[in-house]
C-alpha cells in the first residue's frame, strides 16, 4: 500500500529567519534584522565626531588673552648717558622726547643735561599734552639733539659763567660738584683770580707751584685733565673741572673740601 504521506511543515530559509512583518493593517513591510547594530551605533560616531571636531575648534576660538600693561620702573642715570641712550635701551615709545616730557620736573629746562644718579621714571603717563602732528621717530634729530642744546649755552666770561661752565661739563662726564662748593674752594684759594699762582709754598719749592682758580700743581692738573677742556692750567674752565675731577677721586667731591688739599 502507498506509504502514507506526511505533510511536512516547510523549513524556514535562512534568509526568512532573517526578516520580520512589521506595519498595519493588511500591509507588511519586510525589514532586515541584519544591520540593525550598524544602525544604532551610527548616531553615537556621528555625535562622537561632531563633539571631537567643537573641541579641536574650541582653542581657535577662545580670545587671546590680553596683556597687562608694563607697570612704570624707575632708573638711575649713569655717566655717559643721555636721554636718547635710555630711551632706546628701554624701548620708549616716543623716544627720548617722550621721555623728556615724562620727567621734565626731575630733569630740568635742559633735556641734554641729566647727572648721574639722577632717577628718570620709565613707563610714567606725561601731561595731557597732544600734539596735532603724529610723533615720528627720527633717530638723527635724537642724536643731534643733545649737542644742539649744549652749543646753545652760552656763559659770561666770568667767575659765575666759569663755575657753571664747568658744572656742565662735569655733569657729562659724572663729575660731582656744586656750585657752592666750587665757589667757596675758588675764594679761599685765589679770590677768583684765574691767573693766581704760589711761588712761597712747598709746592713752589719744589718746582711744582700750584696756579689758577683753585691752585693746582701741574702734575695734578694733567693726571685729572677732562678732555674738551684746555690743556691750560690757568684756563679757568679747565682748573675747576680738574681739581673738581681730583677732588671727586680723593675726597668724593670738591663739595667735602674745607681746607688746603
Amino acid at each position: 500500500m502507498p506509504a502514507k504521506g506526511k505533510h511536512r511543515r516547510p523549513k524556514n530559509s535562512p534568509l526568512t529567519r532573517r526578516f520580520v512583518a512589521a506595519g498595519t493593517g493588511g500591509a507588511a513591510l519586510a525589514l532586515p534584522m541584519i544591520g540593525a547594530t550598524t544602525a544604532a551605533a551610527a548616531p553615537t560616531s556621528a555625535a562622537h565626531s561632531v563633539t571631537a571636531g567643537i573641541t579641536a575648534a574650541a582653542p581657535a576660538a577662545a580670545p587671546a588673552a590680553a596683556k597687562k600693561a608694563a607697570a612704570p620702573r624707575t632708573h638711575t642715570v649713569v655717566a655717559g648717558e643721555s636721554l636718547s641712550k635710555i630711551a632706546r635701551d628701554h624701548g620708549v615709545s616716543g623716544g627720548w622726547k617722550k621721555l623728556y616730557e615724562d620727567n621734565r620736573k626731575a630733569v630740568g629746562a635742559d633735556p641734554s643735561l641729566i647727572r648721574p644718579g639722577l632717577k628718570l621714571t620709565i613707563g610714567a603717563k606725561a601731561p595731557a599734552q597732544r600734539s596735532s602732528a603724529p610723533e615720528r621717530a627720527d633717530r638723527s634729530a635724537e642724536r643731534k639733539a643733545a649737542p644742539v642744546a649744549a652749543k646753545a649755552a652760552s656763559y659770561p666770561d666770568n667767575l659765575d659763567g666759569w663755575i657753571r661752565e664747568a658744572l656742565d661739563i662735569m655733569a657729562q662726564h659724572g663729575i660731582p660738584g656744586t656750585y657752592e662748593g666750587i665757589h667757596r674752594n675758588i675764594m679761599r684759594e685765589s679770590s677768583g683770580n684765574p691767573l693766581a699762582i704760589n711761588n712761597w709754598d712747598i709746592n713752589a719749592i719744589n718746582g711744582t707751584p700750584s696756579k689758577g682758580l683753585l691752585q693746582v700743581i701741574a702734575p695734578t692738573f694733567e693726571a685729572y685733565h677732562v678732555p674738551g677742556t684746555a690743556n691750560d692750567a690757568y684756563d679757568p674752565v679747565a682748573n675747576i673741572v680738574a681739581a673738581c675731577n681730583y677732588a671727586a677721586d680723593r675726597y668724593g667731591s670738591i663739595d667735602n673740601v674745607n681746607g688746603p688739599y
